[in-house]
């Protein structure tokens, strides 16, 4: 019979740090959005789906996903964006203004304006 043994303590209990950067991943967020320039794209939402990547300073208190999530939302409560590619750039660059966060990468995904294929852009940014 074979016994298993709990470690004597686990890397991130009572305030240890982890020696490698942390990914905090999120996947599949779909959300509306006011998104895009043509004429019958203003004034209302679509569904985006959103894919958000970062890598943390492994030496700062911990980035949540919901922090991430809610750097998104502030770009989004900002107004109707013209291009998927502006709304990737806001969202990396209100991550990259936690200095917790070293590395992001952004999908940004419009699900419905092609019936047989979604389009969308990914972007990667590195601090410094």
């Amino acid at each position: 019979m074979t016994t298993l043994h709990a470690p004597a303590s686990l890397p991130f209990e009572a305030g240890a740090m982890p020696s490698t950067p942390t990914r905090v991943v999120v996947r599949d967020l779909v959300l509306m959005a006011g998104i895009g320039i043509y004429d019958h794209e203003q004034g209302r939402q679509q569904r985006i789906r959103v894919g958000l990547e970062l890598e943390t300073d492994p030496q700062a208190p911990a980035v949540t996903a919901a922090d991430a999530i809610a750097a998104l939302h502030a770009v989004l409560a900002s107004g109707h964006i013209m291009l998927l590619e502006t709304l990737a750039e806001r969202t990396a660059a209100g991550c990259l203004a936690d200095p917790r966060v070293r590395w992001v990468r952004v999908r940004v995904e419009k699900l419905d304006i092609f019936p047989d294929a979604i389009a969308g852009v990914e972007f990667e940014r590195r601090r410094g």
